[in-house]
């Protein structure tokens, strides 16, 4: 049976099923990328690079509105989701009001559709259903999520339903929104609506946000991780903010990649949310990630704001539209990718920061306590792009559960569940630095992307397993003293300063971001995090 097709306005009712939707123009149903980049082509939404891949810009928003992102108050999410600045609400009625506006607005295009899955594991899956303008959204979100067996698609029932108009502007008067851009999740409804704005990163990551939503009540837990499978079947997970190193270092020719960015932790393993990646590429070389680079000149990859000369060769030196410019490919593309999206308990769990101070260390061995501190601190520094309104200098920020934005529940309760998974089976959990070493930004030198995969894969190999290790006097991390293939001086970052007493002062003044940080979760967590904690000492 073909499931792909175009219905017009007297049989689009399968289609539409779920969406409130009763369109007068076509609806493009489950297409192929073959047939989605001929009406993006034709539509004039992006052009073919020489490669093949579909090059979109995304116009004003080139990353995510995070003002601009609402929660419904409803009674399933009244006393239970993680309400201020991450989780802002909106009421019942103003919602009501958005969904008149962009179901009146959608009703009036020429639409394109796609039914697709979240959630690799059978058992803690949800069905979607997109519902956009744009052929090359329908592309991307293709590409991100898993696609379902034609067999399946002739009685599909969506879980959620995403209502996408990008080109449609809000009133903020009218309905209860801050500006002209909405991305508003109704949780109880299962219901999401993007409008106001073109990046595609919204689609992705307010999916993610139902997970984190749905999925603790499953007893799995969410994570905003990277995942991949070494020889003898070995699970890492890669725990980090973008810029960190997430998809670089987890798309490692040696293993097996699940996935790139959404994974589960259930008491059978980890499984991954999505069926693509969404690498970012400003920088991208093919020496350093060959993987990335062949996915990134594949036809049916989407490069969102990425220059291209006269021939369509995309130049990702060029951030002139934005610093996050991206790729959006189905995982397949990557050769070593798993084909079923899972794996088994993880053995490690690597926890990426890029320390602009350049005071932590290159690797650290973390206690299990420790783990849950880092990851409800959630350090990084970010680098120039990856939401609307940063600069270009780095800030250093604490985003808890390394992905704050995408979490709907307190932190305090994915940590809990963190440290139970953590407790259900012997994993080794790492720190390790991505960021710059002898001296802050504009100093010292970020650590070579070589040095990085070195440090990261004795520790996946179990190099370092008999190796000594010390604790080091700011932060109380374990670092080892040797790690083959590496100096053995970029393993005390102390010692590659020039000046003792300025990393000593550097060092203090971090640690003191972490405690005041800290503070908001202090009383919510169990006395073994709290002892855990970072606590700054006496400097000179």
């Amino acid at each position: 049976m073909n499931n792909n097709k175009i219905f017009h306005p007297a049989d689009s009712g399968r289609a539409m099923a779920g969406t409130g939707l009763c369109p007068v123009g076509p609806v493009h149903a489950n297409l192929h990328p073959p047939e989605l980049i001929g009406h993006a082509i034709r539509r004039e939404e992006g052009s073919l690079s020489s490669g093949g891949a579909l090059m979109v810009r995304t116009g004003l928003h080139t990353g995510r509105s995070v003002q601009d992102k609402f929660i419904v108050e409803e009674d399933a999410t009244r006393d239970a989701v993680w309400w201020g600045a991450i989780n802002a609400p909106l009421s019942p009625g103003s919602f009501l009001r958005v969904c008149d506006h962009v179901r009146g607005y959608l009703n009036g295009q020429a639409l394109f559709t796609q039914d697709l899955y979240a959630g690799a594991d059978p058992a803690h899956r949800i069905r979607i259903r997109l519902v956009t303008t744009h052929a090359w959204h329908a592309l991307f979100a293709r590409d991100m999520f898993i696609r379902p067996p034609a067999a399946d698609l002739a009685a599909f029932e969506p879980d959620f339903v995403i209502l996408h108009a990008p080109d449609l502007e809000l009133d903020p008067a009218a309905h209860g929104v801050r500006s002209t851009t909405g991305v508003i999740l109704s949780l109880e409804r299962r219901l999401v609506v993007i409008a106001g704005t073109e990046y595609a990163g919204e689609i992705k990551k307010s999916i993610f946000t139902v997970m984190n939503w749905l999925l603790p009540e499953q007893d799995v837990m969410p994570m905003h991780c990277s995942a991949n499978i070494g020889p003898g079947g070995d699970v890492a997970l890669f725990f980090g903010l973008s810029g960190t190193g997430k998809t670089t270092l987890s798309s490692d020719a040696s293993r097996r990649l699940i996935g790139d960015d959404e994974h589960g932790w259930s008491k059978d393993g980890v499984f991954n949310v999505e069926g693509g990646c969404y690498a970012k590429v400003i920088g991208l070389k093919r020496e350093a990630e060959p993987e990335i680079w062949e996915a990134s000149h594949r036809f049916g990859t989407v490069l969102e704001n990425v220059v291209a000369d006269r021939d369509g060769v995309p130049d990702f030196t060029d951030g002139c539209l934005t610093e996050n410019t991206r790729a959006c490919y189905p995982i397949d593309f990557v050769a070593n990718a798993s084909p079923d999206g899972r794996g088994g308990v993880p053995r490690h769990v690597v926890m990426l920061t890029a320390d602009a101070f350049g005071v932590l260390p290159p690797i650290a061995r973390l206690t299990p306590a420790q783990a849950v501190y880092h990851f409800l601190s959630g350090y990084t520094a970010r680098i120039a792009g990856t939401e609307k309104g940063l600069g270009k200098e780095p800030q250093a920020t604490f985003s808890a559960c390394f992905g704050a934005p995408f979490l709907p529940r307190p932190p305090e309760l994915y940590g809990a569940r963190l440290a139970a998974s953590l407790a259900r089976t012997p994993v080794t959990c790492w720190l390790v630095n991505t960021g710059w070493t002898g001296g802050p930004y504009g100093t010292g030198r970020r650590i070579a992307l070589a040095q990085t995969r070195a440090l990261v894969n004795a520790a996946l190999d179990g190099r370092l397993d008999d190796v000594p290790f010390r604790v080091e006097d700011h932060f109380g991390l374990s670092i080892p003293t040797r790690v083959p293939g590496v100096p053995d001086s970029l393993l005390d970052p102390a010692s590659t300063w020039a000046d003792q007493a300025a990393y000593a002062r550097a060092a203090a003044d971090l640690a003191a971001r972490f405690e005041k940080n800290f503070e908001i979760f202090r009383e919510g967590c169990a006395p073994e995090i709290r002892e855990a904690a970072i606590r700054p000492r006496a400097t000179m």
